[in-house]
């Protein structure tokens, strides 16, 4: 059958239109095609040559910058500084003891290092960077760049690392930080990744393990491309971290140099508390340490010398240590009494040196006793007698509720570490923890601050500043995180009775401003700063019946470990106060010859801002506090520094 023209090129026409449809695709599929061929073979062959060989992109952490420490007036206590070292990539050095050999003739290499460094190498996969030295001098780190052809895979670097400028002022306030253990991560449920950077800085103990949180700041990261055998082969992009806080601390530093100096030769502990907000302006413990020696790991020999010290320099003896309080506890007896309608400020009880309770002899301390004693003279000359007739009227438990709303046997929330909650017992306590019934002669010595009854030094200066003001005034260590004001510790009214609060101080100002006082030797001379105090003073051993028999022995007649612990609380002024202070001298024998000297000059140094006046003191003592002052500026270069910024 034959088709017309008219059908024939109509279907000539649709399949010109078809072929060239069909044709135009396999073009463009053709075209596309080789284009990719094209990119992947020529522009993209490197990439796809390093996939070829398994590489792969990797992200890694850029370990941030730690926040920085400061005392109240701005002046750096902890800070960050670039820390010069020295690596070698064993797979890069070839032959690693040839290349170690040649280093070790252009710089200093401790023996130490190099064993802890060999070991690492040989755990760790060869193309790992290992550290052969830390905290190398600039000049150090010249000779080695100069040197770079003859030492293959070594390497100068520069990082961060925390310095303590202060040294050992702050090291039982601050602590200090150390690279991460295996110890710190088995402690964290969950632990960060940037807690896996090598030799990563963590807050050990003090303020920086108790601030961690704020202070370590967020990890940056980095892309890195590595290949197969984890070689990292260029870096291709970074974001930065984000920096820890910096923390302002309410403690003074020339004030803390000072304390410190102060109790040098001594194991004892002060406290300085502004009696308006609970800062702490002082927190000293003594001896010290230097917390540079832990940044980077402490030698055998530096760390054995720090714990075979009977005088135990690494217990922070401010909070973690508690004492019995001796007589600076008798203002809690009496305030107990007091508040109960017990006793008048003008009754008095009989002291012939002793008293009989349940077939036994308490003794005071005066042999002789001290005839009709009332409250005042009872504290002003440290009557111990007086103490137990109180305590045998009020009771146990309602002593140590006393004690517990000024703030002994409770842990006050600051971040230093180890902070002890001290014991104030009551019938309840010993029959929980002891499995016992209360006695009587275990209130009796409570009353004095003897038997179970501990606190530290934070909470005695605690006590004095609840006392001097009538507040629960709260310890603040930190005042400000990366500027932001933390709460004040001002506290609000205790709720006793103000009549019965101001006959304790008026007691506490004669035992430091009356002749017959026990801390009249260690009065303040100005008026306007005169101070009010109670001396105390706790025993560590038992005197037996034939040792009184012929005498007690002296304090400076026994072995150091064996002699009785000094305390001194104060606060002044005593019209307005501005400062408490407590003081233990441990094993110094009496408070007012080891314990109220310190706390007198302490208390002197805050209320001036620096070395007071000598009219400040009594004529008598002027010409041993100038020479006092001059040997510790002698001896203390801190102070000396500080004393010529003054003037």
């Amino acid at each position: 059958m034959k088709r017309n023209p008219q059908e024939l090129e109509q279907v000539h026409r649709r399949m010109s239109r078809r072929t060239l449809l069909v044709g135009g695709l396999m073009g463009g599929f053709a075209g596309a095609l080789a284009w990719r061929m094209h990119r992947l073979q020529v522009d993209e062959a490197d990439q796809f040559r390093l996939l070829a060989e398994e590489n792969r992109i990797n992200i890694r952490l850029i370990a941030p910058a730690r926040g920085k420490l400061f005392d109240r007036e701005g002046r750096v206590i902890a800070r960050n500084t670039p820390s010069y070292r020295i690596i070698i990539v064993p797979e890069d050095a070839g032959d690693v003891d040839a290349v170690i050999s040649r280093l070790s003739q252009l710089v200093e290499l401790d023996q130490e290092d190099l064993n802890r460094a060999m070991t690492e190498m040989k755990r760790s996969p060869p193309f790992l960077p290992v550290t052969l030295a830390d905290q190398v001098s600039w000049e150090a780190v010249s000779r080695v760049a100069v040197n770079a052809p003859a030492l293959p895979g070594v390497t100068p670097e520069v990082g961060l690392t925390r310095e303590y400028p202060r040294n050992a002022d702050f090291a039982h306030v601050v602590g200090y930080v150390g690279p991460v253990s295996d110890y710190d991560l088995s402690k964290i449920e969950d632990p960060e990744p940037v807690l896996r950077i090598p030799r990563f800085q963590i807050g050990k103990v003090g303020l920086e393990a108790k601030r961690e949180d704020v202070l370590r700041g967020k990890a940056g990261a980095k892309r890195v491309e590595v290949n197969a055998t984890g070689r990292v082969m260029r870096e291709l992009d970074r974001r930065e971290g984000q920096p820890g806080a910096d923390l302002q601390l309410t403690v003074d530093a020339q004030l803390q140099t000072y304390v410190q100096a102060r109790l040098a030769g001594e194991s004892a502990a002060a406290v300085v508390i502004d009696c308006a907000d609970g800062d702490l302006r002082a927190i000293a413990s003594a001896p010290s340490f230097d917390p540079n020696l832990f940044v980077r790991g402490i030698s055998v020999g530096d760390y054995r010398a720090l714990t075979e010290d009977k005088y135990r320099p690494l217990a922070n003896k401010t909070v973690q240590g508690t004492y019995p309080p001796g007589s600076t506890f008798k203002m809690i007896t009496a305030m107990a009494a007091l508040e109960e309608g017990l006793v008048g400020p003008e009754e008095t009880v009989w002291c012939p040196g002793h008293m009989e309770v349940s077939g036994r002899r308490f003794h005071c301390w005066r042999r002789g006793g001290h005839g009709h004693v009332n409250l005042l003279n009872s504290l002003k000359q440290s009557c111990d007698v007086y103490y137990y007739d109180l305590a045998l009227r009020v009771g146990i438990d309602k002593i140590s509720a006393m004690a517990h709303r000024f703030g002994l046997g409770e842990r006050h929330d600051i971040p230093m570490s180890a902070v002890a909650r001290g014991l104030a017992p009551d019938r309840a306590w010993k029959n929980q923890v002891h499995d016992q019934d209360w006695r009587v002669g275990d209130t009796v010595n409570a009353s004095i601050g003897q038997g179970y009854m501990l606190a530290s030094p934070l909470q005695l200066a605690i006590m004095s500043a609840r006392i001097a003001t009538g507040r629960a005034v709260a310890p603040r260590l930190v005042k400000s995180v990366d500027g932001i004001e933390q709460p004040s510790g001002g506290g609000g009214d205790l709720g006793v009775n103000r009549a019965n609060l101001d006959r304790i101080r008026r007691a506490m100002y004669a035992v430091s401003n009356d002749r017959r006082g026990t801390a009249y030797r260690n009065r303040i001379i100005a008026e306007e700063q005169r101070m009010a105090g109670k001396t105390g003073t706790s025993q560590v051993r038992n005197i037996t019946k034939e040792e009184r028999a012929r005498g007690v022995i002296r304090n400076s007649d026994l072995p150091w470990e064996r002699r009785d612990h000094a305390l001194f609380v104060c606060y002044a002024p005593y019209e307005n106060p501005r400062f408490a202070v407590s003081v233990v001298v441990e094993h110094g024998g009496g408070g007012s010859t080891a314990a109220a000297p310190i706390a007198r000059d302490v208390l002197l140094q805050a209320l001036y801002g620096g070395p007071p006046p000598l009219t400040a003191y009594p004529k008598g003592d002027r010409g041993r506090i100038k020479a006092q002052q001059e040997q510790m500026e002698q001896d203390f270069p801190a102070l000396r520094a500080e004393a010529s910024d003054r003037a």
